[in-house]
């Protein structure tokens, strides 16, 4: 369990001032031009050794994602955006990030910006999120009254702006190259890649998109130093983790812990258990909705990080933990989250644009009864279908839910066929 000595984000919970005074009196912007003084590579260098891997569900290594940017800046300037359009359902920590902790993400963008060679950044954040915007906005506002953003950030020498771009609720646009195609102004649908964002992003410059939360503890890794980050949760998932916890539990919540904590643990330690017993459990979604759900008998061992969720046919992603009890309708459940992937999908690829559909509208006769037992494998193979075989992941997000439940509630979906049928001949 994280001792309060470790955590990243003192404030997540907002019991304190988002302002510049109160994030400085929690050790925000403590000598950041030192931290600036190490130098572009030494900065990449200590991310590398920290093992921090991308909060934003991904979990791709970020020092290494920070090296791909070129060593030399010729006429295209270096971007940084940040992908702030948390929009993935059961994922709720990024907000918390702006609303209360937004001086760390300001301070990470500065330091992640200079370690890149950027001089500017883009937050790119969710429409809907009014009120973190204006925190987020204001706080920017006062770190350039403050000198701490502008022509000599800190007094650095190195020149640094941020802007913030408001999104219009659009889910495709949490996938990296959608969000630049909409920050440029135009519809947002995923890129083909390569060329890849390092070589060709924003506007045709080099540039890396981040996650809110992978920018925000990169100013603390790197004043505490690596091995400090390193020395926390497990080898090849280290550090701490922003986990969300919703659904049937007794105590709802945002928690930072360590990488690789049980999920038993995770559940009874913050979120005051399973709602009526950890017996009573059916299901949880680890890592917010398009990851595979996992039955209640491979919960009970089951680690919070990225191998062993891994490993067990499912993902962190997010860390967006959707608790289901045995009240839950699960077959309606994952016909609601198709309904949710069919809405979203940007309709550029024909599989995933034609696919959730069809995987939609199969789930909602399945969540009757109205369907033959063939047609459970029938819908897999549809599944598999769209899961590869689009630009970005949204197809996979579609096929994963149903996939995973398909595999551990087969006999429900049978059962309801049954039914369905039993009912049918007595009526007729």
């Amino acid at each position: 369990m994280l001792q309060d000595k470790d955590r990243i984000f003192t404030n997540i919970y907002g019991w304190h001032e988002a302002s510049l005074s109160g994030a400085k009196k929690r050790g925000d912007w403590d000598n950041t031009k030192s931290i600036l003084a190490l130098g572009h590579d030494e900065i990449i260098e200590q991310m590398k050794a920290s093992g921090l891997r991308g909060r934003g569900g991904a979990g791709f290594p970020t020092g290494v994602k920070w090296s791909f940017m070129p060593k030399e800046v010729s006429n295209r300037p270096h971007y940084l955006v940040v992908n702030a359009d948390e929009s993935e359902p059961g994922t709720c920590k990024d907000r918390d990030i702006l609303r209360n902790e937004p001086h760390k993400l300001i301070e990470g963008c500065l330091i992640a910006g200079f370690a890149m060679r950027a001089h500017v950044a883009y937050i790119y954040i969710r429409g809907e999120f009014v009120n973190e915007y204006k925190v987020l906005q204001g706080a920017i506002d006062e770190c350039y009254e403050s000198g701490l953003l502008g022509g000599n950030a800190v007094n650095s020498g190195w020149s640094f702006d941020i802007f913030v771009h408001r999104g219009a609720g659009a889910y495709i646009c949490g996938e990296e190259t959608a969000l630049l195609e909409s920050l440029e102004g135009k519809k947002g649908q995923p890129r083909l890649k390569p060329p890849f964002p390092a070589g060709v992003g924003l506007y045709g410059c080099p540039t890396t998109v981040n996650n809110v939360e992978s920018i925000a503890v990169a100013p603390t890794i790197l004043r505490r130093g690596a091995n400090w980050f390193s020395s926390l949760g497990k080898e090849n998932n280290t550090g701490t983790k922003l986990f969300c916890i919703s659904g049937h539990v007794n105590s709802p919540c945002n928690v930072e812990e360590e990488m690789g904590i049980p999920l038993k643990d995770l559940l009874e330690k913050h979120a005051g258990g399973v709602r009526g017993g950890w017996e009573n459990l059916l299901a949880i979604i680890p890592g917010g909705s398009s990851t595979p759900l996992i039955t209640k008998d491979v919960c009970e061992t089951m680690t919070m990080d990225f191998d062993a969720l891994r490993a067990a046919g499912t993902g962190l992603g997010t860390a967006g933990v959707i608790v289901m009890d045995k009240s839950t309708d699960i077959v309606r459940a994952i016909s609601r989250l198709s309904y949710f992937y069919k809405h979203e999908s940007c309709g550029q690829c024909t599989p995933c644009r034609e696919g959730t559909g069809w995987m939609w509208r199969m789930m909602d006769r399945l969540v009757r009864g109205q369907a033959e037992p063939y047609e459970i494998d029938t819908l897999y193979e549809i599944t598999k279908q769209v899961e590869g075989h689009t630009i970005c992941a949204l197809g996979d997000a579609a096929a994963w839910p149903i996939q995973g439940l398909i595999k551990n509630f087969r006999p429900e979906l049978e059962r309801r066929i049954q039914i369905n049928k039993t009912v049918t001949q007595a009526a007729e």
